[in-house]
């Protein structure tokens, strides 16, 4: 049967104290309504509707796709008034709704839900403290008959420990004609999309229940503290995969995965490091304590040293990096590489067994195989406008604090002295040097310092 789903993301989140729309705020690198909205368009539905209230311009924004529909709700008069919005744009079977702020909802959840092909279901779950939870009322065969919210239940309904969750899903014209009968004669004066469920029983409809397979499923953010205890159950899902695909972590509780981490085998993983993006990490790759990660793909062997920052650069196997080294965009390092402490790259190319070890800038630069990048070098790739290439031949050395003002090519086999400024290309396997003369001026003192006078 075909399936829309409609997700719930009106509120302001008055609680987070912030500007920013609840639905926004970032779990593990995504905002909430992102992670929602990967679970729903698993499911692959005909269109995903996002009810949109306070900051929806953000909202907007922020997420594209041919599938997506947007709707305003306003004024926010209750979830059923929220669903009220979306009907004129639903056209499949059925109807899946979701919340923009329950960020951790499972596909697998999801999907057993939607096989049931008859009736309402409802993802309820047993939890032990269900206080501000709406319950979930049965006869005494066991069938749903209500849910009730947590304002208008009595003693007895707050006893139960059976919650709604909130997540339906529904025959489409069925929810319609509901939908059209729903009353606001409740304690908050909204329109609860609860109250389908006592208009289906009343018209004789099937009501089916699942629940998740983790509680943690269903919880939802209303705080930022509630957002950190989220993050937190998340990356320890994150690391207990690691581990179980062999993944050595120093501790599983002191890694953050805020996109797609890849491992291959004999992976180890220091202490607090944080991966965004997509990341790919070889076989017998090592990373040190406090990393960033973004978009990265390392090759087998490579090692990363402590407190490295690698930016949509590939680096080869057998590679070494860092500590201390920042490996900007489109730094590509071949195997056997080594950048090291306080060397930054931007767009630039090392070859295979090419050094820099020591406190040196290479940006838009060409380096090839066996070159020795001494401490202090810098290309000067920025005239002020333009960026301009380096070119690097195979085997030169390049001493220490030299600057290769970019455009500029040094032959493969050169050597340039250390301290030289480079302006006009270099020829192959000869020495350049480019140094001012030397002078010592006799009787000079350096300045002392005056006294100072009464205070």
């Amino acid at each position: 049967m075909t399936l829309d789903v409609v997700i719930l993301a009106a509120g302001k989140g008055t609680r987070m104290f912030s500007a920013t729309p609840k639905v926004m705020h970032r779990l593990a690198g995504q905002p909430l309504l992102g992670h929602v909205m990967s679970a729903a368009r698993a499911l692959r539905p005909q269109h995903v509707v996002v009810v949109y209230g306070y900051g929806g311009e953000q909202v907007r924004e922020t997420f594209r796709g041919d599938d997506l529909i947007f709707v305003q709700q306003e004024p926010q008069l209750g979830t059923g008034h929220a669903v009220q919005q979306a009907l004129p744009k639903l056209t499949a079977q059925r109807t899946l709704v979701l919340y923009g702020d329950v960020p951790l909802i499972a596909e697998a959840t999801l999907s057993q839900a939607v096989k049931v092909e008859e009736g309402l279901v409802l993802i309820t779950a047993s939890v032990q403290e269900p206080a501000g939870y709406g319950r979930i009322v049965r006869d005494g065969t066991g069938a749903v008959v209500q849910i009730v919210e947590e304002r208008d239940a009595t003693s007895a309904q707050k006893a139960i420990a059976e919650i709604n969750t909130g997540i339906i899903v529904a025959p489409t014209e069925k929810l319609t004609s509901w939908l059209s009968k729903i009353r606001d004669d409740n304690a908050q004066r909204e329109y609860y999309l609860t109250d389908i469920v006592a208009l289906a029983v009343a018209d004789g409809t099937p009501i089916h229940t699942t629940q998740p397979a983790d509680q943690f499923e269903i919880l939802g953010v209303n705080s930022k503290r509630q957002l950190a205890e989220l993050e937190r159950i998340y990356q320890r899902q994150q690391a207990a995969r690691l581990l179980e695909r062999g993944v050595t972590l120093a501790d599983p509780a002191r890694i953050d995965v805020r996109g797609e981490l890849h491992c291959g085998q004999d992976v180890t993983i220091d202490i607090d490091c944080v991966f965004e993006g997509e990341v790919h990490l070889g076989s017998g790759v090592s990373v040190g304590a406090h990393c960033v990660l973004k978009d990265a793909r390392i090759e087998a062997g490579a090692s990363i040293l402590p407190f490295c920052h690698i930016e949509g650069a590939q680096v080869g196997a057998h590679a070494r990096v860092g500590p201390y080294a920042r490996l900007r965009p489109g730094t590509v390092l071949s195997e056997h590489a080594h950048v090291g402490n306080f060397v930054e790259t931007k767009n630039a190319t090392l070859g295979k067994g090419s050094k820099a070890n020591h406190l040196s800038y290479l940006g838009d630069a060409t380096i090839g195989r066996d070159v020795n990048i001494g401490a202090g070098t810098i290309t000067c790739n920025y005239d002020g406008a333009n960026k301009h290439q380096t070119i690097i031949g195979d085997g030169a050395f390049i001493g220490s604090d030299s600057q290769l003002v970019a455009p500029v090519s040094v032959g493969p086999g050169a050597t340039i002295g250390a301290g030289s400024t480079v302006t006009r290309d270099a020829p192959p396997d000869e020495l350049t040097v480019s140094r001012a003369k030397q002078v010592s001026i006799k009787g000079w003192k350096r300045p002392a310092k005056k006294p100072k006078g009464p205070a």
